[in-house]
């Protein structure tokens, strides 16, 4: 565990105040699910809550379905990153973080077929392969709230409504799963 040198007080409602500098450092914003953990030794830890955590092999289980049925990338992410993927390249994709513009898509519940021929198309992680040409999403909605996001990606065609469909199929099962 890496110290920061900063102290906080707690108030009288039992609150403490996460620094700016650390919550831009961890890409936590307001409104955002924190889970608090404690360690033997009395720390108290908070993470970034993720409810994929709990499905994580199932959803590996479910991309590596899927991608033996398309020739294609499929990748499903949570608030924060890439936690499956599956199919061509896959790889190069998972356990990365978001791109800011996929945040700002799940926030808008986006459903899109695009390509990065127009201005539509959305690098799914900062350091993207640029092996990818072509992108069906769709926004993974659990009781009313915007939880992640499918992504299939192709490098060889764009994509087809069909496409779109098993990213919209994908997103409302899991939205369902974690409901």
């Amino acid at each position: 565990m890496k110290a920061t040198g900063i102290v906080r007080r707690i108030d009288n409602l039992g609150r403490i105040v996460i620094p700016k500098e650390i919550r831009k450092t961890l890409r936590i914003h307001e409104g955002d699910p924190l889970e608090i953990f404690i360690e033997q030794d009395g720390k108290i830890i908070l993470g970034k809550y993720s409810p994929f955590e709990e499905l994580g092999a199932f959803a590996k289980s479910y991309v590596d379905a899927i991608a033996k049925n398309i020739p294609h990338t499929i990748c499903i992410c949570d608030l924060y990153s890439v936690i499956a993927s599956a199919g061509p390249n896959s790889k190069q994709l998972n356990g990365k973080d978001l791109n800011s513009k996929v945040i700002d898509s799940m926030e808008q519940r986006s459903v899109a077929l695009a390509t990065k021929s127009d201005n539509t198309f959305i690098s799914v992680t900062t350091d993207f392969p640029k092996d990818f040409t072509s992108e069906a999403l769709a926004t993974i909605i659990s009781e009313g709230d915007a939880i992640g996001i499918v992504f299939i990606l192709s490098s060889e065609e764009s994509l087809s409504e069909h496409e779109l469909e098993v990213a919209k199929i994908t997103a409302d099962f899991l939205g369902q799963q974690l409901a």
